[in-house]
Order: C-alpha cells, then structure tokens, then sequence
C-alpha cells in the first residue's frame, strides 16, 4: 500500500471515483506485471526470470525502449525486438 501511495497517490491530482479506480488498475498491472521486485533476482512476479547474459558484447547492443504509464507517471522500459 505505501508503494501505491508514494508512486501513484502523491503525484496525481485525482478528479472521481472513476478516475481513481483506472489509475489504481494501471498501476496494478505495472507493479504486478512489469515493474522489478526486490526478490529472487529481481523477478518480476507474473513471470519467468529472464535468461542471463553472458556474452560481453551483447550487452554493447542492447536497444531499450521506454514506454510512458499513466501520463508519464510511471516508466516501462523494455528491449525492442
């Protein structure tokens, strides 16, 4: 609850009840479904830990893609395809 508050509630003016309960469902799917945990390596926890890298090069060509949550508010960031 503290993380919903200090990430979503502190920085967003909200205007109704409706307007709420959508931001409280974004930020839902971001915390549950993209955002990294302090766990198991940081895994996410709707899915699989990510294979590692282990090629120093690959690293060099990495292409990350941010995509802006809820007006900018929150941030995914991701490798482009």
């Amino acid at each position: 609850m503290q993380t919903c508050r200090h990430e979503l509630l502190d920085r967003t003016l909200i205007w109704n009840h409706h307007h709420l309960l959508r931001a409280l469902r974004e930020f839902e799917q971001f915390y549950n479904g993209h955002r990294p945990h302090q766990g198991i390596a940081n895994a996410r926890p709707l899915h699989p830990l990510p294979p590692p890298i282990t090629d120093p090069g690959q690293i060099a060509r990495l292409d990350i893609r941010k995509r802006d949550r809820l007006g900018g508010i929150l941030h995914e960031y991701q490798h482009a395809a």
